[in-house]
């Protein structure tokens, strides 16, 4: 009987143990931040330079982990171009945004950004990135 008890209470003990490892994604108190400027051109071969501004109403998407091929979660720019995904878990993390690209096939390709989140209440900032961006 106390054999059996023992067992009992070791598979329990495994069972919280790594119940309570969660995956990357939402619930916890973690963000990731940035801002995003677009470096402008006038032309579809981004020769001739038009300026920089901010890029106000620009998609950033996150993928929750590094093994998925499909983005997790999207969110758009504030007008000054500032981005942040809040309520995280500790763990690794891809965020990604487009820009415009030549001679790529499809004119854009994505920038990506990988990040791991080590701490509870941690914040990562990204800071200002630049995108080349057709006017």
């Amino acid at each position: 009987m106390l054999r059996l008890t023992l067992m009992a209470l070791i598979a329990t003990a495994i069972v919280a143990i790594t119940g309570c490892s969660k995956a990357p994604g939402l619930g916890g108190k973690a963000s990731i931040k940035g801002k995003l400027t677009g470096r402008f051109y006038s032309d579809p071969q981004l020769t001739l330079f038009a300026g920089f501004s901010a890029l106000g109403d620009e998609n950033v998407y996150i993928i929750y982990g590094n093994d998925q091929t499909f983005y997790s979660d999207d969110i758009s720019t504030s007008y000054d171009g500032s981005f942040e995904f809040n309520y995280l878990r500790p763990g690794n993390y891809v965020v990604f945004m487009y820009e415009n690209c030549y001679p790529c096939a499809a004119q854009q390709h994505e920038k990506l950004f990988e990040v791991e989140i080590t701490e509870k209440n941690q914040v990562v900032d990204l800071g200002e990135i630049t995108l080349n961006k057709k006017q």
